[in-house]
């Protein structure tokens, strides 16, 4: 029902010409990241192929919330391999960091499509911890700002970072106490949206930790 307007499930795209925009892309990617060392093109079908298997592995696994965030976090360990031709213990944290925080945040996502995903027999995490998802979206973000804080201590990045990272997991905890009782959908989406200015907040404390350091 939500996503019934979205451009394939409406038709106004036919699958061929989605295909054919994929593939373009796709192509359009590949020659950029020819431009780079050969790690980071060695690095990069992996990053294909977690994007990939994403959508499929929401009808076998029960948590795909975490193929989402290596998916996302693939890009970390790249940049990192791009700039410094080697794959650091930082882009490593970096990376389980995008893991615990797509777990929660896209769980949160997930409790406005449970009766759906249900009907239609796919998985998500909301399903699989039903009434205790408060509880694991409360340990994947608190997991999150640990790592991420150990990261920043391993970068040496200054005081502001961490002023930062406290803030978000106030905003953390704030949400878990919402979730911890049923809520709407559209309720659920809100909550979803504000991780856009967790990423925010967070990107403003990299920032300052740099410039201060």
């Amino acid at each position: 029902q939500r996503t019934r307007e979205r451009p394939l499930a409406s038709g106004r795209m036919q699958p061929r010409a989605a295909l054919a925009v994929f593939l373009a892309l796709i192509g359009i990617a590949a020659g950029l990241v020819f431009l780079l060392n050969p790690l980071t093109i060695t690095l990069a079908p992996i990053a294909l192929l977690l994007a990939v298997l994403y959508p499929l592995a929401k009808r076998v696994l029960p948590l795909p919330q975490a193929i989402l965030g290596m998916a996302f976090g693939w890009g970390a360990l790249m940049a990192w391999s791009a700039t410094r031709n080697e794959v650091g213990w930082p882009a490593v944290g970096l990376f389980a960091a995008t893991i615990f925080w797509a777990i929660g945040y896209d769980t949160i996502y997930a409790l406005q499509d449970q009766e759906d995903d249900r009907l239609v027999g796919l998985h998500s995490a909301a399903l699989l911890f039903g009434s205790w998802t408060w509880a694991a979206v409360g340990s994947a973000l608190s997991a999150m700002v640990v790592v991420l804080g150990l990261v920043g201590f391993a970068t040496g990045l200054a005081w502001p970072f961490y002023v930062t990272l406290l803030l978000t997991g106030v905003q953390f905890a704030w949400q878990v106490r919402r979730i911890r009782h049923p809520v709407a959908p559209a309720q659920a989406f809100a909550l979803f949206k504000q991780h856009v200015w967790a990423g925010a907040l967070i990107l403003l404390g990299i920032w300052s930790g740099i410039i201060l350091r």
